[in-house]
């Protein structure tokens, strides 16, 4: 898909879904567990605008080898078969190695690349906006700037943003996590006629700013219940408070066991301050649920955890009894 395409199919609002990477017992990638999470995906596309993202934070790039990640990608690929946006992780934290996986994902067929800021270091403004030139410069697909201040700790402001945004053509959209709506606000007012403003920050948060203008949002919850979350999307963007209301409270169950899931394996070790301080029990709960609903889950690879045996139960629980979700097989 041309970037122009895939900037106006996610100006109208999806669903992102951060598709989550199977590994079965002892790490060893599971591609046809991939395979049959993406035709599962793939299935619900009649029900509503999505985007497959492969090798992004949930799925774990940070713990993929070079070959590993790859294969993620060509599996995801192939098995959407063109039938569904496929926007790629492709990001490092050095522009070189950033450029080589966005190129590797162009050859594979991707239709985009999504590119979260560099972390570890903390390059100045003239740093940032050259990376991102750099890498826009080396593929002729779409980019989506990942503005993540959690992971990265730097934050690239809406000035700095529009500058990249004009001076490249084929980046198409920004998945923005800042946790202060006021200035995701003032960056929808900066660039958000000109690329899709993704809401990063997740289902919640979705519903927290619909009426910002946000076109549609990042789920991770999207890889077993794609309904429920495209129906929260329709709601947000026809502008039905009530339905999203109604909507958040089959999600709160869930909220509240995560929350739960992060203190009882902490504490943290984050010495950030809140709203940045996160476990990421989450993405071993997403796993979890999978896994109980008849998908592909798996593993985690450390340093991340999984969650035991009795936190499955009790998740299984939720996930059919009180949130109403079925088994898929």
């Amino acid at each position: 898909m041309e970037p122009e395409k895939l900037r106006d199919y996610l100006m109208k609002g999806t669903v992102v879904i951060v598709q989550i990477t199977t590994f079965k017992d002892g790490e060893e990638l599971d591609l046809e567990g991939l395979k049959e999470n993406t035709a599962f995906l793939v299935e619900k596309r009649h029900y509503g605008p999505m985007v497959l993202v492969p090798t992004g934070s949930t799925g774990e790039s940070y713990a993929l080898n070079d070959d590993e990640r790859k294969k993620v990608i060509k599996t995801v690929i192939d098995a959407s078969n063109g039938k569904v946006p496929v926007i790629a992780g492709t990001h490092r934290a050095g522009t070189k190695w950033t450029i080589e996986h966005s190129k590797y994902a162009e050859d594979a067929g991707a239709d985009g690349v999504m590119v979260v800021l560099p972390y570890y270091h903390v390059p100045g403004e003239e740093g940032i906006f050259r990376h991102y030139k750099q890498i826009a410069d080396a593929v002729e697909i779409g980019i989506m700037i990942y503005n993540n201040p959690d992971v990265s700790k730097i934050y690239i402001k809406p000035r700095l943003l529009k500058k990249i945004i004009d001076e490249s053509s084929n980046i198409i959209a920004v998945k923005e996590n800042t946790p202060f709506i006021p200035t995701l606000y003032e960056l929808i007012k900066t660039v958000g006629d000109s690329v899709a403003v993704v809401q990063g920050r997740g289902d919640w948060w979705f519903a927290a700013t619909a009426f910002l203008g946000v076109k549609g949002y990042v789920s991770g919850y999207a890889n077993f219940a794609p309904e429920l979350c495209l129906d929260l999307l329709k709601a947000g963007i026809d502008g039905d408070y009530h339905k999203l209301k109604e909507l958040l409270k089959r999600f709160e169950p869930l909220e509240a066991f995560i929350s739960e899931m992060n203190v009882k394996y902490g504490p943290t070790t984050s010495i950030l301050p809140y709203p940045y301080t996160n476990m990421y029990m989450i993405y071993g709960v997403i796993k979890a649920a999978m896994d109980i609903l008849g998908l592909y889950g798996g593993t985690m690879r450390l340093p991340l955890l999984d969650i035991g045996n009795e936190d499955k139960k009790r998740l299984r629980k939720i996930l059919i009894e009180e949130m109403g979700l079925k088994e898929i097989k």
